[in-house]
């Protein structure tokens, strides 16, 4: 395993700056570090045990509890398979599931559990690979080396009578390494248990990214094999029903979704004042049209839910980003750290040879993304065409002319190792409302016609004759798509069969396609590919001058961190770092998003006051550690990650030690609810407690 090397004293003095060591990889995890700074020891048996019991869901983090595939995981990150089954008679969102039996237990049609057996590192042949190259060769050859070393590990893996491990190749370090992940796949997952939206996410949006907080906020899913029958995995972990104490160190695996702390200062200006600015003005308009749709009806509220909660999720962080950009302290800090790179650059003559200018670069081709960002966004990227339909026909149109192309010659996101979940996600039978995609699909037209301008070809040959309503209204009354059984015979049938399709959602698709691919190819050479190429020059002179004293930037891929069991201060208001059962029902009013289950109104008087409900720590998380346990030194679970306070929101950008906390479920709530509100004495004894 590729590892630079660096002095001690150089990182300690690096993480005494930054308060966290940050979100390691499993195959760099400062071992000898964490030995010295908290007195604990993680050996590499503690590391296999713990990235072997962790997993990776479709969005989100989850472990092994017991040997007979139960996982442990976040409500919200189960939401969907619960919409899935939910009917207007069956509510499963806030009256919550149950299975007593496994016969009971219900598939989650687009979900997957993946478990990291596997790491590679593969940074040598993918350089190899480029040496030489200009950007955008270099940029269309990496792509195509990366597709041929996942082939190549995924046909290794047949031939030895392996067919479930899926291979996919990991960037770190903007391009400083590449590493091939190696996957154990679980694609028949089940929903276990679920408890009322009510208590789940207790407090909605006002104390979303806030603490002190009182949610139970847990999900139980079941990984089974081919053969149907549950899965058997020895390597899980076991919960401490007490949970941890208040200063303890305490650590977080888990699949953080996406971090930008190495990014360039030119590439944070662009951020903050072109993608989150026009981001949040859709965002927002967006959520309004879905609130007061809501309000229609007890079936448009059902149907509102889920797309609402995660939209209001997102608008926070994404405002809460903008605060980031615009706080001087962090773009100072950022210039600062940029500008020190840059002197140990030009003061070492061979390595400023070998690096040239690539800040400069980056903010050329940044100069270029303005310009497209408008079309790109609109068109490749789908904003104009906020539809599941639409994006059920896209994926038909490409995916049927793609796989009639060599593998590497395709889009990557149709390349074979990709193909099952793709296949995956058509076939699975998710409730498609025609009501709501007129909704999404008439504003996003209408957005469009915003921002593009009503002269823009696209926008004339789509609305010449019709308004966004009308043709919105016409391609959801007249698409077939929704039918799971439609979309499996067209997306087998090939070519041949998606192009003898008259559904209109396809020939949208197909119509638009040509100014589509344009738009992405034009951005994959003009900003992709520079920038690429430029990132990889200032990793690899970051090296030199750092080694892997930093980690690098989250990727959804496993990664491990250090933190203690904490509050903050707030102010001069100092926030303790646990909650107490007793005042959820202080702050509880009979309305939602305060409202407390009658499950648990009618068993008050049996539930302990004292039990501790949710806890802060000083862990370093984003979005996709949703579902992440929380560890002790022992590898034992003592907390379920849900949430950040909204300090961490900037934790995108940087690390600030004194207010940044990660939020978890405690324990002592998961047996408290189980044993006296559920009475799910089945899951208890395989959980190993009564």
């Amino acid at each position: 395993m590729r590892r630079a090397v660096f002095a001690l004293p150089a990182v300690l003095a690096s993480f005494a700056a930054l308060g966290d060591p940050g979100m390691w990889t499993f195959h760099d995890f400062p071992s000898e570090l964490v030995k010295q700074e908290h007195g604990v020891v993680i050996d590499k048996a503690w590391l296999d045990r713990v990235r072997t019991a962790t997993l990776r869901l479709s969005n989100c983090t989850a472990s092994f509890v017991s040997p007979d595939g139960l996982i442990l995981t976040n409500h919200h990150c189960s939401e969907s398979c619960l919409d899935e089954h939910a009917t207007a008679a069956q509510p499963l969102l806030r009256d919550g599931f149950l299975a007593r039996t496994r016969a009971q237990e219900l598939r989650c049609g687009t979900q997957v559990a993946d478990v990291l057996i596997g790491m590679e590192d593969v940074t040598a042949r993918v350089e190899a690979a480029i040496r030489g190259l200009d950007d955008q060769t270099a940029n269309s050859t990496r792509k195509k080396t990366l597709t041929m070393l996942e082939q190549a590990c995924e046909d290794e893996s047949r031939r030895a009578g392996t067919p479930a491990l899926k291979c996919e190749s990991v960037t770190l370090y903007q391009g400083g390494q590449y590493w091939l992940y190696k996957y154990h796949r679980y694609d028949d997952v089940r929903l276990v248990f679920a408890p009322e939206r009510a208590i789940a996410a207790f407090g909605g949006d006002p104390d979303n990214f806030q603490f002190p907080r009182w949610c139970l906020d847990l999900s139980l899913l079941r990984a089974y094999g081919p053969d149907g029958q549950p899965a058997h995995t020895p390597s899980f972990l076991t919960l401490r029903p007490a949970g941890p104490e208040a200063g303890e160190v305490v650590f977080v695996a888990g699949h953080p979704g996406h971090t930008d702390r190495l990014l360039t200062v030119a590439q944070l200006l662009e951020l903050r004042d072109v993608f989150l600015p026009r981001w949040l003005l859709r965002a927002a308009e967006l959520r309004g049209r879905l609130i007061e749709f809501r309000k229609t009806g007890a079936e448009a509220s059902r149907i509102a839910e889920d797309p609402l909660n995660g939209l209001e999720n997102a608008l926070k962080v994404r405002r809460r980003q903008l605060d980031a950009l615009l706080d001087e302290r962090l773009l100072a800090a950022k210039r600062a750290a940029e500008t020190a790179l840059r002197e140990k650059v030009a003061a070492d003559p061979g390595l400023a040879a070998a690096t040239g200018d690539p800040w400069r670069e980056i903010a050329r081709a940044e100069g270029v993304q303005r310009e497209l960002d408008l079309p790109y966004t609109w068109i490749e990227l789908g904003a104009g065409f906020n539809s599941a339909l639409f994006n059920y026909a896209r994926t038909l149109v490409r995916g049927a002319a793609e796989r009639a192309k060599p593998n590497t010659e395709r889009l990557r996101e149709y390349r074979d190792t990709a193909l099952p979940r793709v296949a995956q996600r058509l076939r699975a039978p998710i409730p498609v409302y025609p009501q709501l995609e007129k909704l999404t699909l008439s504003f996003s037209l209408e957005r469009m016609r915003e921002w593009l301008g009503p002269d823009a070809p696209i926008v004339r040959s789509l609305l010449a004759r019709d308004s966004p309503d009308t043709l919105a209204a016409r391609l959801v009354d007249g698409s077939q798509l929704a039918d799971p059984a439609l979309r499996r015979q067209l997306w087998e049938g090939g070519a041949a069969a998606v192009d003898a399709s008259h559904d209109p959602m396809i020939e949208l698709a197909r119509a638009i396609d040509p100014q589509a691919r344009a738009l992405r190819k034009r951005y994959e050479d003009e900003v992709e590919a520079p920038i690429d190429a430029a990132a990889e020059k200032i990793a690899r002179a970051r090296f030199k001058v750092y080694g892997t004293s930093e980690p690098p930037d989250a990727t959804f891929t496993l990664r491990l961190n250090v933190g203690t069991v904490q509050g903050w201060k707030e102010g001069s208001v100092t926030v303790e770092p646990f909650t107490h059962t007793a005042r959820l029902f202080e702050r509880a009013t009979s309305e939602d998003p305060f409202r407390i289950p009658d499950s648990w109104l009618a068993v008050k008087s049996q539930l302990d006051p004292a039990t501790r409900f949710n806890l802060a720590s000083s862990n370093d998380i984003i979005g996709g550690n949703s579902g992440s346990p929380l560890i002790d030194a022992r590898g034992r679970v003592v907390g379920l990650m849900f949430d950040g306070n909204i300090h961490a929101i900037s934790g995108d950008y940087w690390y600030d030690a004194e207010l940044n906390r990660a939020v978890a479920v405690d324990p002592a709530i998961i047996f408290e609810a189980l044993r006296k509100v559920y009475r799910a004495t089945e899951l208890l004894a395989e959980m190993g407690t009564k």
